[in-house]
């Protein structure tokens, strides 16, 4: 028998965070035969307000769906309501169920939200993703956190991962290009991740990088 694939799970708030902060990252793992799952624990219901939520749920989900499948990772949804993480993560088992996740697949890195980030959702995804960490018996995953349009703090303890994706950076914006309901949202992100890909790029002497922090 072969070996097992080395699993990686991306935690998302919302359906385009994963793409945004770690979809370089993902490709490369996928491309290396790396299993990455990606968990997204909200369809971003209020990110359309004048619709129906099943309209908007179906309408986020495919284009994440889409996205997955050019990054070829894997996709699981919690349907958390936007500003109330915490709470439905208790409500609806969502500790739970991510806990058995982690048992199931034994990931060897999980990249998160970071808890400096000021979104509410994005701080939510943080503080449950260390709370089932911690419940996990034998040999825990590396953490790491990324940020979507926060910087994390220059004075930060914890040590980079820089990873180069001069290779799978226009994958990464092909990926985020399938979110055709957040165009009026990203046109401008789009500068903003360049400079962001070209400065850790920099960083790490390659044409583009994405940057990540241990915190576990």
């Amino acid at each position: 028998m072969g070996q097992a694939k080395e699993t990686i799970i991306v935690c998302s708030a919302h359906s385009d965070d994963f793409v945004i902060g770690a979809g370089g990252a993902i490709a490369n793992y996928t491309n290396e035969g790396k299993k990455v799952i990606a968990v997204v624990f909200s369809y971003g219901e209020k990110s359309h307000p004048w619709l129906k939520e099943q309209i908007v749920q179906k309408m986020r989900s495919e284009e994440t769906l889409e996205a997955s499948k050019l990054l070829k990772c894997e996709t699981i949804f919690y349907d958390l309501r936007e500003l109330h993480f915490l709470e439905d993560a208790k409500s609806r088992g969502v500790y739970e169920k991510f806990t058995a996740l982690l048992r199931k697949e034994k990931p060897v890195k999980i990249f998160t939200h970071s808890n400096e980030d000021p979104h509410p959702d994005h701080k939510g995804v943080h503080e449950i993703t260390l709370t089932c960490v911690t419940k996990l018996q034998r040999k825990k995953p590396e953490v790491y956190i990324y940020s979507v349009w926060n910087p994390v703090s220059f004075k930060t303890i914890y040590p980079k991962l820089y990873v180069d994706i001069s290779k799978t950076f226009s994958l990464k914006l092909a990926a985020l290009k399938t979110f055709h309901s957040q165009k009026i949202h990203v046109a401008y992100p789009f500068v903003l991740l360049l400079f962001r890909a070209i400065t850790e790029g920099f960083r790490i002497r390659k044409k583009f990088g994405e940057k990540f922090f241990r915190i576990r």
